[in-house]
């Protein structure tokens, strides 16, 4: 009986002092991760002048109106109702892009295919910036300026690159013999891609859904430059309607920023452990 005991691992002085290092450490970015939140939430149940006077500490009569009164000033109505329509569009047309990029690129042997993953690569590592002027003369030329389709395109096009290395990475670890045999009983290759390997990559799948939309959701420089028109602005230009002049409503601003955010971690809290395992997987396919 005493060989089925199990030992309990004991840890020596210089493990346990690693160990205290370590989520000593861990503590303390938890801290400082957090304290940004807490006072951004606290600013927001305040009045300019508590602010001023008190910038960092609880409020003293939370002013939960301020909430309301943002959602009136911000246009949050309308800018989430964009927001919706350009983070749909965007993440369904980057999750097919990417998924049937990474098939070709890690299960159809073709020529070229390491010079297409290194232009990915470069690709990924370019600024927007450098096609921003081309970019806007030919997107008011094809009549996509000022549109939602136009976003949306150029949204697949920046994040679609990271997301196909990411995706492929991750459908490198999975075993070909599901597929094998498929083709044996003769499914063709886009039945294989349906059937067989899509079901297999749903993790992965998940896992680039989210980082696009935590992507699109929150880009700012693109949303202000590619829309004018203040129906179609996405939430994340809403922050300037608290601006007048060279003054701007903080407490107002911290609110809507509180309900911006409020999606977004509601989706990663109900989503965060397929994101890591998706993230984990693919990391490990990759290595």
């Amino acid at each position: 009986m005493g060989n089925l005991k199990t030992k309990r691992k004991t840890l020596s002085p210089k493990n346990t002092l690693i160990e205290v290092a370590r989520f000593t450490v861990l503590g303390l970015l938890a801290v400082f991760s957090a304290v940004p939140l807490l006072v951004t939430v606290w600013n927001s149940l305040k009045t300019q002048v508590e602010i001023a006077n008190n910038p960092l500490g609880l409020p003293s009569d939370p002013k939960w109106q301020n909430y309301l009164d943002a959602w009136t000033v911000g246009n949050f109505g309308t800018g989430f109702a964009s927001s919706v329509a350009v983070v749909v569009g965007s993440v369904l047309l980057i999750a097919i892009v990417s998924t049937m990029a990474a098939y070709a690129l890690s299960r159809l042997d073709f020529p070229k295919s390491g010079t297409l993953i290194l232009y990915l690569l470069v690709l990924n590592s370019l600024p927007i910036q450098l096609f921003l002027v081309p970019l806007f003369f030919v997107w008011s030329r094809l009549g996509l300026y000022d549109t939602h389709l136009g976003l949306v395109i150029i949204y697949t096009a920046v994040n679609a690159p990271f997301a196909t290395l990411l995706l492929r990475s991750f459908m490198i670890g999975i075993p070909r013999d599901y597929e094998d045999a498929a083709r044996v009983d003769g499914a063709g290759e886009f039945k294989v891609f349906l059937s067989v390997t899509l079901p297999l990559v749903w993790s992965g799948i998940l896992t680039i859904s989210l980082v696009a939309c935590l992507a699109v959701y929150n880009e700012f420089f693109l949303a202000l430059m590619f829309i004018q028109s203040p129906e179609l602005m996405p939430i994340s230009t809403s922050l300037f309607n608290f601006r007048n002049g060279f003054s701007t409503n903080f407490p107002l601003q911290a609110a809507a920023g509180m309900m911006m955010l409020a999606p977004m971690m509601l989706a990663f809290l109900v989503l965060h452990k397929r994101f890591v395992s998706g993230i984990t997987s693919s990391g490990l396919a990759g290595s």
